[in-house]
This record gives C-alpha cells, sequence and structure tokens, in this order.
C-alpha cells in the first residue's frame, strides 16, 4: 500500500457515498482495429447493463472433460493442500481452485477461444491477458454463498488494479438454475462505484475466499442500486456463458438443492491496466490470485471445429 492519488477510495473507516466510474464501459468505442464479434444491440446491452449472456455457448462436450480434471485434482495430495485450492468452511469440500489457466491445457485453450477472445477484445479496446481464473463449486446441499461485492473493489485495493479495464467470464460447467445458487447481478450497478468501510486485515484473502466481510458494500446503497436496476440471475444448460464487467456487483445464494452448480471463471485484463501497488491493503496477494508475471497478451487457439461459421448472439 503506497501515497498516491487514488480515484477510487475504499476499505475506509467511516461511510463514503457512492463515486461515478472515470472510465468508458465499452473501451473500443472509435477504435476500428478492436473490432470484434458483439453487433451494437450487445454493446449497447453490455453498456447499460454490466453484462452479457450466452444460452449454450458451448456444446457440453466441451465442458464435461473439466469434471475429469477436477476428481483428478481431488486425488493430488500436493495441490489440495496448497493455498490454491480453497475449501468450504462448513464441509471442508473443495470450494474453488485457483490458477486454472497454469494447472489445465484445456482451461489454458479454452481462454483463447477465438469467439471469447475476440468479444473481450473488443469490450476491452487493447490485447488482454488473466489476471486470475478458477474453478468454483456448489455441492448438492452444502455449496455456500457469495456476498454482494465488486470484483474491482477487491482487485483495486488489494492488487492494485488501477481502472476499470477488466471482464469476467463464467462458464457453467452444470445446468443453472433459480434453486442451486445462480450467480446474480444489480443491471446498472457498474456504473457506480461503492467504497466500502472497514481496512483491510494482513493477509486478508485467506479468510475473504471462504467468506467475505471485508470490502462488502453498504447494505443502502446496494437497496438503491437494486431498487433502480433490479435484480437478475441468468440461468440456463451447462456450456452458457456469462460475460461481466469487473465493477458489477453480484452475489449467489447457497445451494439448497439437490444439484451441483460449477462453473470456470476467467478474468480477462487489458495490457493496458497492470497491476499496481494495492491501494489499500498491506500487501499483494500470491500471483495466483492476481497475474503480475504471465501479462504477455493471450494468443487465439484457433483450433475448435464445433466454431465454424459460427457466430455469436447474447440472450435477448
Amino acid at each position: 500500500m503506497v501515497d498516491r492519488l487514488d480515484p477510487y477510495p475504499t476499505r475506509l473507516k467511516e461511510y463514503r457515498s457512492p463515486l461515478m466510474r472515470q472510465e468508458p464501459v465499452v473501451h473500443s468505442r472509435n477504435q476500428r482495429r478492436w473490432d470484434g464479434p458483439l453487433d451494437e444491440v450487445a454493446l449497447s446491452r453490455y453498456e447499460r447493463d454490466g453484462f452479457l449472456w450466452f444460452n449454450g455457448f458451448f456444446s457440453r462436450d466441451r465442458t464435461e472433460p473439466f469434471f475429469q480434471e477436477l476428481k483428478e485434482m481431488e486425488n493430488d495430495a500436493e495441490l489440495m493442500g496448497s493455498e490454491q485450492v480453497i475449501k468450504d468452511p462448513q464441509t471442508g469440500a473443495i470450494r474453488s481452485v485457483f490458477g486454472m489457466h497454469k494447472l489445465s491445457k484445456q482451461f489454458d485453450r479454452l481462454t483463447r477461444d477465438p469467439r471469447v477472445l475476440g468479444m473481450v477484445r473488443q469490450l476491452l479496446g487493447s490485447e488482454v491477458y488473466i489476471h486470475q481464473s478458477r474453478i468454483n463449486d456448489k455441492f448438492g446441499f452444502q455449496g455456500s454463498g457469495f456476498d454482494w461485492h465488486s470484483d474491482f473493489e477487491t482487485w483495486h485495493s488489494e492488487d492494485g488494479m488501477p481502472k476499470m479495464r477488466a471482464v469476467s467470464a463464467s462458464l457453467m460447467l452444470t445446468d443453472n438454475n433459480e434453486f442451486n445458487g445462480p450467480l446474480m447481478l444489480i443491471p446498472g450497478s457498474h456504473r457506480l462505484f461503492v467504497p466500502c468501510v472497514g481496512e483491510t486485515p494482513e493477509m486478508n484473502w485467506k479468510e475473504s475466499l471462504k467468506a467475505q466481510s471485508i470490502g462488502v458494500p453498504d447494505r443502502d446503497a446496494l437497496a438503491s442500486l437494486a431498487e433502480r436496476g433490479g435484480i437478475q440471475a441468468p440461468k440456463g444448460p451447462a456450456g452458457s456463458l456469462l460475460l461481466f464487467e469487473c465493477n458489477t456487483l453480484h452475489a449467489s445464494n447457497e445451494n439448497m438443492s439437490p444439484w451441483p452448480r460449477s462453473n470456470l471463471f476467467f478474468v480477462y485484463n487489458s495490457v493496458d491496466n497492470a497491476l499496481d501497488e494495492p491501494y489499500a491493503a498491506p500487501s499483494r496477494r500470491p500471483e495466483f490470485l492476481a497475474s503480475r508475471d504471465g501479462i504477455a497478451p493471450l494468443t487465439m487457439y484457433d483450433d475448435f471445429p464445433e466454431l465454424s461459421g459460427q457466430g455469436v448472439e447474447p440472450l435477448r
């Protein structure tokens, strides 16, 4: 944590009103180099809502192999004992495995899928790299939820991400329905930055990845934003894809159903938005949570037969 001008102060000692974002939402406007597969309707929807949902974007054949990889990880004693694996605080089952793009060749290829990478470059107006990746698991009857938060608030305060110029991609490995704890988002919340109260403890990430208490927005601010934009929970079959802006407020409930909810999560950051020192934390988080070394621009992996001739069409 260093003393410098902070456009998005947070982790404060007392309440502060929300701030207007300073960056554009779609960074490629008027930049012909970063044309992409998204049409004007989709770009405008992303600007308005802060996310895009693609129902059944990939076939089940593309998602099923990741379950086998997860089983193999569970049998890897060294990995299971590392800090990259976060276990559910109630059950001890795997909650998240971080650094997936470095653990799995298949996941690495997925992050460089031409359609996904094309959309992300278009939204961010630049080359991109993977800031963070993970697999999230919610087992039936036992998956814990995630409190409301903005990812950017965490990445800014604890990782030193300077600007709102990142996109999160969440690929559904299982069907997402109203019962198994789907991700909830507040449309339009990405336009405001909500400062949070409470200073960041040393090594906060060790607790926050299990149950977040620091970096949770003020409830009055959340209520105001939800009254204005509502709450949406995109639902659909395995293979569906969600792209959401880094400052969009989101959360999820516990999984009270018998059906699991698993997804892959990978964050694209602009190469022009590399991490600085943390703005509101005592020290940097580990590399598997916030890439500083692997920030070379991603190249496309153009070896997906199912993509031949297909465009992209977000759910209306």
